[in-house]
């Protein structure tokens, strides 16, 4: 089932444009401008880009919901919370928060920059994508096109950095090798050498399901701890994730006040050495888990996993987004889980859902952003954006999920598992392009077309120091976004 929507809650909700900001923000473009999503966006151009959906208001409507049912599971434990507050402009902060913190880290180390990059254009005119988190598969694959080693070797570091630089400058050559295949032969290639091949498709896709289910299991758990401050005070999320999807779900329940452990490999996430480098950690890596506590477990092992049942035994949440098969393998699938912790919440965070079956290719920001339709509406080529859009949009929607099951769970005391995707995110996004788009544009350094002409953000660092956001950001070793609500 769907979660409930603001409406159907008690809390009133309110969305307005700046928030904090104290900038006069009155439409989705201002906003974008403004607080860096056309910057970030538009680096692969190597000038800002409107975004041309409305996707920081999706996001604050994301917000929205998490407040209200965040509000009403703090009612329902004795904190008595009747309203919520959020804004356009804060939701745009979090969606640029890892651009953010790597711009405003003290370590000195260059960001990638350069323009270009997929998706890439085959002789029969096809369009595709493609994605390999495998340094040895990405040979593979361009050897059997016919690329050079040297343009192979260059083009893995932009490549693999996409993801945190939201550019990705390749050899030319690549894109030749690709133009002088039929699709069919490329992603013949793709299919041999590991490596995922989706078409981009040239419009909007038709995906109009739920973003997240939430399927009641097991039987009633004890009842949850009062709330005191925050609404999830009181309240245990384990997560063992990784990269953005799943981590940022986590960071959104530990910014409502629950206590977030991470399950990390022996020796920590390699995540945590990705530079800049923010005091001893990455900077990237804190944008999404700043704030969680660890614990090193392999869950590899039969050791590891017991560890694993033994720390659940005081969660309330546990979260994770493995690959396809991997938790029913390790048997700490969901039915396994609330046998042994009747009241557990369950979150599973994927890539695709149930849409490609056994034979998916890998669930990532870009593949998804191509084969949903996404990529089609962002921009007037149809490129998709290097900034991870369904990324944050799919940890925000499992957050959303996790809380709809919470707020079950204060009522009724069942657990639940909650299932969602990168792909069933992207249908929150309309996608169609709305009237605002053939209107603005961006010209010496502002943005024209909607009100009064406004600055367009091109220099994270810049916005972070700006005094005008002050009330909308934090700083330790770095610029991060504070909470996205207002509670009363």
């Amino acid at each position: 089932m769907a979660g409930p929507t603001p409406m159907a809650l008690e809390p009133d909700c309110e969305i307005d444009w700046a928030g904090p900001v104290a900038l006069p923000l009155a439409d989705e473009p201002m906003v974008q401008a403004a607080c860096g999503l056309m910057h970030v966006h538009g680096r692969r151009s190597g000038h800002p880009e409107p975004i041309t959906v409305d996707y920081a208001s999706t996001v604050a409507k994301v917000f929205a919901r998490q407040g209200a049912m965040a509000a009403s599971i703090a009612t329902a434990r004795g904190l008595p919370l009747r309203s919520v507050r959020t804004s356009v402009a804060q939701a745009a902060l979090h969606s640029v928060a890892q651009y953010l913190a790597v711009a405003t880290t003290d370590d000195d180390w260059r960001e990638l920059r350069g323009t270009g990059g997929p998706p890439f254009l085959t002789a029969d005119g096809v369009r595709v994508e493609i994605e390999t988190l495998n340094a040895e598969d990405w040979c593979r694959f361009w050897s059997r096109l016919g690329a050079s080693r040297e343009a192979i070797r260059t083009g893995w570091p932009p490549f693999q950095q996409r993801f945190g630089s939201a550019v990705c400058p390749l050899p030319d050559e690549l894109a030749s090798c690709v133009a002088a295949r039929l699709f069919h032969s490329v992603a013949v290639a793709g299919a041999a050498t590991g490596v995922s091949v989706v078409q981009v498709r040239e419009c909007a896709g038709d995906l109009t399901g739920p973003p997240f289910r939430v399927t009641p299991l097991g039987a009633p758990g004890s009842a949850l701890p009062p709330a005191s401050a925050r609404p999830l005070d009181g309240l245990v999320v384990v997560e063992s994730t990784r990269r953005v999807q799943g981590p940022l779900a986590g960071h959104v329940l530990r910014l409502l006040g629950a206590e977030v452990i991470r399950v990390e490999p022996p020796g920590g996430d390699p995540a945590r050495w990705v530079p800049p480098i923010a005091g001893d950690c990455s900077a990237r890596f804190l944008a999404l888990n700043r704030g969680k506590s660890a614990v090193d477990l392999d869950l590899a092992t039969s050791a590891g996993r017991a560890d694993l049942l033994e720390l659940l035994t005081r969660a309330h949440v546990f979260l994770h987004n493995w690959a396809p098969g991997k938790a029913a393998r390790w048997n700490l699938d969901a039915d396994r889980l609330l046998t042994v912790h009747p009241g557990l919440v369950y979150a599973s965070a994927g890539g695709w859902g149930d849409a490609f079956g056994d034979r998916a290719p890998l669930g990532t920001d870009y593949l998804v952003q191509a084969h949903s339709g996404l990529a089609a509406a962002l921009r007037p080529s149809g490129a998709p954006s290097l900034m991870t859009l369904t990324d944050v949009l799919g940890g925000l929607v499992c957050a959303e999920g996790i809380l709809a099951a919470l707020l079950d769970r204060v009522r009724t005391g069942q657990g639940a598992r909650v299932d969602s995707s990168l792909y069933s995110a992207t249908s929150l996004v309309p996608q169609t392009r709305p009237q605002w788009t053939a209107s603005v544009s961006v010209r010496d350094g502002r943005l024209h077309g909607t009100g009064e002409p406004i600055e367009v953000c091109t220099d994270l660092a810049e916005l972070a120091a700006d005094p005008r956001f002050g009330a909308a950001l934090g700083h330790d070793g770095f610029a991060y976004p504070l909470p996205p609500w207002e509670f009363a």
